[in-house]
């Protein structure tokens, strides 16, 4: 969903052969799911060869076939930047104000900062209204740290 909104927001388009499952939450940070080898096979049955996933699945590749490990392209996503930029690849980000620079992995979330802790940008200036864009990320996902 926020891929979706990104995209829409900024005008620029998903990547067509690429197919995408996790969860973020309201920092950006991407949890891992369940379930990886059948979205895995169901994205190769509809043609698809690329997929990005949360970094934290890695491991579950072991339950794929050797043939289909070796078939697909596998992105790994810590943060919703690393799946953006993987998704939308004219989409660059901006994360040079001090306001909005990347925390650390494994620093506590700020508690008083914008919902999201980066902005998105398809040149290096922030959008226009993208408090706009990241109130209505925070009240589309159910999130934690």
């Amino acid at each position: 969903m926020a891929t979706a909104l990104a995209s829409l927001y900024t005008q620029l388009p998903v990547r067509s052969d690429t197919a995408m499952t996790g969860e973020i939450t309201l920092s950006g940070l991407v949890l891992p799911i369940g379930g990886v080898k059948e979205k895995v096979l169901a994205a190769r049955r509809a043609g698809l060869r690329r997929v990005i996933l949360p970094k934290d699945n890695d491991k579950d590749l072991r339950d794929l076939p050797d043939h289909v490990r070796q078939e697909m392209e596998f992105i790994w996503a810590e943060r919703i930047e690393d799946a953006l930029t993987a998704a939308i690849p004219e989409l660059k980000l901006h994360v040079n104000s001090p306001q909005l620079q990347r925390r650390p992995s494994g620093s506590p979330p700020r508690r008083n900062g914008p919902a999201l802790d980066f902005a998105l940008t398809p040149t290096l200036v922030l959008w226009p209204g993208f408090e706009r864009f990241s109130a209505i990320c925070s009240t589309s996902f159910v999130g934690g740290a």
